[in-house]
């Protein structure tokens, strides 16, 4: 499968519910239109979104989809913040049907992912919000490899 992986656009620092309910402000809503805007203009949608249950992630994640005229998004609770490779990788091998999905998340678990399919460590992937990327693999394999890494300033020039 071609996995796609989207970080969160920007969020408020703070919010008096806590981490889990920070919401994203206008520019965060602008990286996910973009990158739903990018990726429909490339042809590489996804057939579903998989997204976080954290606030910022779920309306990054409601953005996209609405922009790309797409169902909304599926919570998977493996998503928040502290996913694993190995839990990834183990979860996504329920989704081995799509030929592309697209997962919504967060840092440093997106780049952890990254390095761990690419067999790198040690800081070498950088996931910024609103990036994107897609690396190819095959759950619960744990090796994959990149297909490509956007960050979100990138998107905004292809507007």
């Amino acid at each position: 499968m071609d996995l796609i992986l989207l970080r969160h656009g920007k969020a408020e620092d703070f919010n008096p519910g806590g981490d889990s309910a920070r919401e994203l402000v206008e520019k965060g809503r602008l990286q996910a239109r973009k990158a739903a805007r990018l990726l429909k203009g490339a042809g590489k949608l996804p057939e579903i979104v998989l997204t976080s249950p954290l606030a910022r992630a779920m309306q990054t994640a409601d953005e996209f989809c609405e922009a790309a005229a797409m169902p909304g998004a599926v919570i998977q609770g493996w998503l928040a913040c502290g996913m694993t490779p190995e839990t990834a990788m183990n979860e996504l091998a329920g989704f081995r049907e799509f030929k592309r999905v697209m997962i919504v998340g967060h840092e440093p678990d997106f780049s952890g992912f990254v390095e761990s399919v690419l067999g790198v460590a040690g800081g070498d992937v950088v996931f910024k919000k609103g990036a994107i990327a897609c690396v190819r693999i095959q759950p619960p394999s744990r090796h994959g490899s990149l297909l490509f890494l956007i960050p979100s300033k990138l998107a905004d020039e292809a507007e």
